[in-house]
C-alpha cells in the first residue's frame, strides 16, 4: 500500500519558526517533524510515499531526501499554486496503484493505522475517516457515525446544543482509487467540503482511535506540548530509543550538579554550565551553549543557540543561532527567531515573537 501526505501549508502560525523553513521540516526534538510521521508509516509496513508540497518545496526535497534514512522512499509532487485538499490529492493520481493512505503532514499521532486499514478492507469501504474524540468538541467539525460506523454527516463548529458527538478527523484516511474520479482537475478543490459529502451513504466509513496519542502541530502551544509529550513518552514514537540512554548526549558536556530531568534531551556538543537547570520538556540543541544559574523548564532552544548567565527560557522557544543575553526572561509561549538576539534585562511573555537575525537592545521591552 502507498500512502500520500499533504506539505502544502505555511505554517503561518509557527512564524518566526516557519519563516524561512517549511513546517515539515521545523526541529522537534531530535529530527524534522515530518520525520515523525514517515517512521509511524513506515511502522505500518508503508514504504511508499507521495508528498504533495508547496511552500518552499526545495527545502524538503534537501532535508528529507529519498526518504530512506526513514524507512520509506519518497516521490515528490508540487503544487503550482494552492490546490487545496483535494486538489493537491489529485496531482498525486498518476503515481498511484490501487488502495492508499492519505495523511495531513500536520498531525503528530501513534493510531493503530494497521487496525484502520484492517476496518476499510472488512466493511468493503471506499473511504474510511480515522476519527479522534477531543475534550472540547465545540472548537471542531465533528462527523457522527451510524452504530456500524457509517459516516452519517458533518457538523461544522457547532453551536453547544447541537453537539452530540465527541468525534473529530484525524487528518489520516484510507481510500479506494476510485475516489480521485470524483476530483475535478487542475483548480481548488476541498476534500471534506466537496467529496466527503458525496460519499456519505455511499461507502464513507469512520474507525475511531480511542486511547492513542494525537495532536495538530500547529502554534508555538501544541508544538512545545508535542515536544514535552514526546520526551515524556506520552506518543509512541522512535526518540524513546536514544533516550533510554539518558537524557545527556555523551557528546554534551554539563557541569557537576547540574539537574537534567529524564524528560529532557541536551543534545551532541552543547555546553550546559554551572547551577543551571534543565527541567521536564526541554530540548538543548546540538552546540548550544548556556551559561550559569539559568533555568530551562518546557523550553527549546535550537542549535548554536547561546543562553547568557541567569536567564530564565520556559514555556518558549528560541531559535538556532539565536542568543539571549544576560538575565532575561523569556516565557509563556514566547518565540525568539534564527539568529536574533535578545539583549539583557528583556522580559518576552505572552506569545511575544522576535523575527529571525532581529537585535533587541538591553532593557527594552517587558512585555
Amino acid at each position: 500500500m502507498q500512502a500520500v501526505i499533504l506539505v502544502g501549508g505555511k505554517g503561518t502560525r509557527l512564524r518566526p519558526l516557519t519563516q524561512h523553513r517549511p513546517k515539515p521540516i521545523v526541529p522537534l526534538v531530535d529530527r524534522p517533524f515530518m520525520a515523525y510521521m514517515l517512521e509511524w508509516v513506515a511502522s505500518h509496513g508503508i514504504e511508499d510515499v507521495v508528498m504533495c508540497c508547496g511552500f518552499l518545496a526545495d527545502s524538503m526535497v534537501e532535508e528529507l531526501g529519498d526518504g530512506s534514512r526513514f524507512g520509506v522512499r519518497l516521490t515528490w509532487v508540487q503544487e503550482p499554486e494552492p490546490r487545496g485538499t483535494a486538489g493537491a490529492l489529485k496531482l498525486a493520481e498518476p503515481h498511484l496503484d490501487g488502495r492508499f493512505v492519505m495523511l495531513n503532514g500536520d498531525v503528530l499521532t501513534d493510531v493503530d493505522l494497521s487496525a484502520q486499514i484492517a476496518q476499510h478492507e472488512r466493511t468493503g469501504a471506499v473511504g474510511t475517516l480515522g476519527l479522534v474524540p477531543v475534550e472540547d468538541p465545540s472548537a471542531y467539525g465533528l462527523v457522527r457515525l451510524h452504530a456500524d460506523d457509517r459516516v452519517d454527516g458533518f457538523l461544522e463548529k457547532p453551536d453547544p446544543e447541537e453537539i452530540d458527538t465527541d468525534l473529530i478527523s484525524a487528518g489520516v484516511y484510507v481510500l479506494e482509487r476510485d475516489v480521485l474520479d470524483l476530483i475535478p482537475a487542475g483548480r481548488m478543490v476541498s476534500i471534506e467540503r466537496e467529496v466527503w459529502p458525496r460519499l456519505v451513504d455511499n461507502g464513507l466509513y469512520g474507525c475511531v482511535h480511542r486511547g492513542r496519542y494525537w495532536m495538530d502541530i500547529g502554534t508555538p502551544e501544541r508544538y512545545l506540548e508535542g515536544t514535552a509529550d514526546i520526551l515524556a513518552g506520552r506518543v509512541q514514537t522512535r526518540v524513546l530509543e536514544r533516550l533510554g540512554a539518558g537524557p545527556v548526549h555523551a557528546g554534551a558536556h554539563v557541569a557537576d550538579g547540574v539537574v537534567v530531568s529524564h524528560a529532557a534531551l541536551v543534545e551532541e556538543g552543547a555546553n550546559v554550565g554551572p547551577r543551571s537547570t534543565v527541567g521536564a520538556g526541554t530540548v538543548v540543541g546540538r552546540d548550544v551553549v548556556v551559561g550559569r544559574d539559568v533555568i530551562l523548564e518546557n523550553a527549546v532552544v535550537l542549535d548554536g543557540a547561546r543562553v547568557d548567565d541567569g536567564v530564565r527560557l520556559r514555556d518558549c522557544i528560541v531559535g538556532a543561532g539565536a542568543h539571549v543575553e544576560r538575565d532575561a526572561s523569556v516565557s509563556e509561549h514566547a518565540m525568539i527567531g534564527d539568529g536574533a538576539r535578545v539583549g539583557s534585562g528583556n522580559v518576552l511573555a505572552r506569545g511575544a515573537r522576535v523575527s529571525p537575525a532581529a537585535t533587541l537592545p538591553a532593557d527594552t521591552l517587558r512585555f
